[in-house]
């Protein structure tokens, strides 16, 4: 009887190790950041649009952008967020893909688009008419895909929002 008693309670207690060990699992995937920021931005058109915006607010984020990406999904974008506006040139080193860049003020509103700039440009830059706080990148073809233009607002996600 003794070794039913410890049969049991060592299998209660592997099944509480179980238990334990999937919770912490659970609780470490839950905290992991990710570095995607879901926002709804009401584009030119309805209906809203979801944007996933991966945040390149570091300058090594900022250094390696999309670069090396075979591909850019749909309704993804790279927001570059700079500490001060300033005249920040961009270029396609080590691009695959061709790109929208889109250059915004500082509430959102879109002041130039250089539209399906193709990796063949580099080392050429590619720079805004004035000093700018924020960029977006998405795959070519997203501005006029989605009514983007001169004036058009994106909202900003927070704690960037104005």
């Amino acid at each position: 009887m003794k070794f039913l008693h410890s049969r049991v309670v060592f299998g209660v207690l592997a099944v509480l190790v179980v238990i334990g060990v999937g919770a912490l699992l659970a609780s470490s995937q839950m905290s992991y950041r990710n570095p995607l920021k879901d926002i709804f931005a009401t584009i030119a058109r309805t209906p809203a649009v979801a944007l996933q915006f991966e945040i390149a607010d570091t300058e090594a984020k900022q250094e390696l952008g999309l670069s090396n990406r075979a591909m850019i999904p749909d309704n993804y974008a790279m927001l570059f967020v700079f500490k001060t506006p300033d005249r920040y040139g961009f270029w396609m080193k080590d691009m695959l893909v061709p790109l929208d860049i889109t250059w915004l003020s500082d509430t959102g509103t879109i002041i130039l688009i250089d539209h399906s700039v193709d990796p063949s440009t580099y080392p050429h830059p590619f720079y805004p008419p004035v000093p700018v706080r924020y960029v977006v990148e998405t795959q070519a073809g997203y501005a006029n895909d989605h009514g983007w233009t001169v004036g058009t607002t994106i909202p900003l996600p927070a704690p960037y929002a104005k």
